[in-house]
């Protein structure tokens, strides 16, 4: 799911670039290509959510004293919270967009800029060590 996520954000973004540096109409096509970023990212985000108070990376290893430990500093509390806040923006920047359908460029410009920043966010706060394949 991890991969669909980063896939369908790096879709949305380069469309959206294109479709605003090329000065193009917003069309309801282009809110369709929006949502291939704005599902994965969603879905993630609810098993995510699941998984934070199931395993003992997440909630159950809230304390005061891992704070001092970066890994379980890393997995109760950095990636969980840049993660919120990386959902947030896009679901904003989509939010933002599909009410621009029909008035030039803005909705690609809205994409583009919240869908990148998140995708920033996401990119910087993923375990890495942890990721599917290492």
């Amino acid at each position: 799911m991890s991969y669909l996520v980063l896939l369908g954000l790096l879709v949305s973004v380069i469309a959206a670039l294109a479709g605003w540096l090329g000065n193009k109409e917003f069309t309801d096509k282009n809110r369709k290509t929006g949502l291939l970023g704005l599902i994965p990212v969603h879905l993630q985000w609810v098993f995510g959510l699941i998984l934070y108070f199931v395993s003992p990376l997440g909630m159950q290893n809230f304390s005061g004293d891992n704070m001092g430990d970066s890994t379980a500093r890393l997995y109760m509390l950095e990636h969980p919270l840049t993660m919120i806040i990386a959902v947030v923006l896009i679901t904003i920047g989509y939010s933002r967009a599909k009410r621009q359908i029909g008035a030039g460029n803005k909705g690609f410009k809205s994409i583009a800029i919240f869908y990148g920043i998140g995708l920033l966010l996401i990119l910087i706060r993923i375990p890495w060590g942890a990721w599917p394949g290492n």
